[in-house]
């Protein structure tokens, strides 16, 4: 199962990748430019690691709290991913990532706790 995690709600944006025993990330600064073309960073991202958007079974973002325009950008942006390509779509908070570990996210998922099309902005 292929796992895709956006994260832009704090100073960097993250895109994580969480396949089998596999993980990819990539980061970039969290700005307006980036903001713009966020679906084609995301595209790229995939491609890098030999993935198309078609190979994604869940998308998970972070709903906040964190910055305003990273969070906006990043759910728009993941919601219409999942809309267009039938991909479920999760959300979850900031203070559920410790330390940077995005595995604590597919624990969340694996136990049921997060829901899915549930997204609740936290600015």
């Amino acid at each position: 199962m292929n796992n895709l995690i956006i994260d832009a709600a704090r100073d960097k944006i993250f895109f994580t990748i969480m396949a089998d025993n596999k993980s990819y990330t990539s980061e970039f600064i969290n700005n307006r430019e980036n903001f713009d073309k966020l679906t084609i960073l995301i595209v790229k991202f995939l491609e890098n690691h030999e993935l198309n958007i078609k190979n994604i079974n869940n998308i998970f973002v972070n709903q906040g709290p964190g910055k305003f325009s990273g969070v906006r950008a990043s759910l728009a942006t993941a919601k219409a991913l999942s809309f267009v390509n039938k991909i479920d779509l999760y959300g979850f908070n900031s203070n559920q990532i410790i330390n940077g570990n995005y595995v604590e996210i597919m624990d969340l998922f694996n136990k049921g706790l997060l829901i899915k099309n549930l997204i609740k902005p936290q600015y």
